[in-house]
């Protein structure tokens, strides 16, 4: 039986796991529709799951980590589950970035999952209104799988964007989770899916810093990133 996944693309990276140099593979297709997406024109294509173990066979000698985005990798689980083991058998670290929408599946390979990277888009009671999907308690509910993993570091991220949710806003979500780290993402107003977003503006990463400085009492770390001075500690 041959093996097929809905693929994207892969790209070796330096930032996308902290202090590793890491095989990030985007996996296609994703439910959710947010307005403020980047990544919503990800080209999707059938490849068997074994041209995917070959790409990391041929990535072993320069790399120490396998990340696997999207899109929403958990829609395919049994895929995802597939490539976690085969680096686990290469002893890489491994990273999932999740919108946390899957809770049930979540649980299924988080053992398997060195660092998870979960989307939090608004606080959990105005998810409806932000995004159009009332799915802000299962992402609640994955945060709190992820922090059960006892070898799982946990971040969760948020994207600011202005017209969408605000500095108290934010903080809420800081307020209701618990992580080991918490990003605080510049929005860019540039090939995202809702276009009424591309008139509003990007926040300065001055804006970003004051935000993220009301929040860095909830948490140990707090980074924003932005597309000036990209990854950022918040002293």
């Amino acid at each position: 039986m041959v093996l097929i996944m809905k693929f994207a693309t892969t790209v070796i990276s330096s930032i996308e796991f902290h202090g590793k140099m890491s095989l990030v593979i985007f996996m296609s297709t994703c439910l959710l529709k947010c307005p403020f997406c980047h990544n919503g024109d990800l080209n999707e294509e059938d490849k068997e799951l074994s041209e995917i173990f070959k790409i990391i066979d041929n990535s072993l000698d320069y790399i120490d980590a396998v990340v696997i985005s999207g899109g929403e990798p958990l829609n395919q689980i049994d895929d995802l589950e597939k490539i976690l083991i085969y680096c686990k058998s290469f002893s890489l670290n491994t990273k999932l970035d999740t919108s946390g929408v899957y809770p049930d599946k979540l649980k299924r390979i988080i053992k398997l999952v060195d660092y998870i990277a979960i989307d939090v888009k608004a606080p959990f009671k105005k998810y409806e209104k932000v995004i159009g999907e009332d799915i802000g308690w299962d992402v609640k509910e994955s945060i709190g799988i992820a922090n059960k993993s006892e070898n799982t570091y946990v971040e969760c991220r948020t994207t600011y964007v202005p017209s969408l949710i605000s500095h108290e806003d934010i903080e809420e979500i800081a307020k209701t989770i618990k992580a080991d780290e918490y990003t605080i993402q510049q929005f860019r107003n540039q090939n995202v899916l809702d276009k009424k977003l591309e008139n509003v503006e990007n926040p300065d990463v001055y804006e970003l810093q004051s935000i993220a400085i009301k929040v860095k009492k909830y948490f140990k770390v707090v980074k924003i990133k932005s597309a000036e001075f990209g990854l950022e500690t918040v002293d």
